[in-house]
């Protein structure tokens, strides 16, 4: 793994409390994913939000799910991340 994948996946580690390997295993298991079934955007945010260790409020996943389905995704991890802190 290159140096820069690397860090890369300290930082989420050290950020979100996500294993590099659970990381590997949700990026497969989107690969095919529907983004505008709000049923499949809901499970994977709720996948995510237990693999963090953090707890999302229904109104915080009503938001992101909405964000997601109507392709209003941030353009950058900083961004993204405020969306879920908020």
């Amino acid at each position: 793994m290159s140096d820069f994948k690397q860090n890369m996946f300290d930082q989420i580690q050290k950020k979100s409390n996500i294993q590099p390997d659970q990381i590997m295993k949700v990026a497969q298991s989107v690969q095919s994913a529907d983004f505008s079934d709000e049923k499949t955007v809901r499970k994977l945010v709720k996948q995510l939000a237990r693999l963090s260790g953090k707890p999302v409020s229904k109104q915080k996943e009503d938001k992101i799910v909405k964000a997601i389905i109507n392709n209003n995704m941030p353009k950058d991890i900083g961004t993204l991340s405020k969306l879920f802190k908020n």
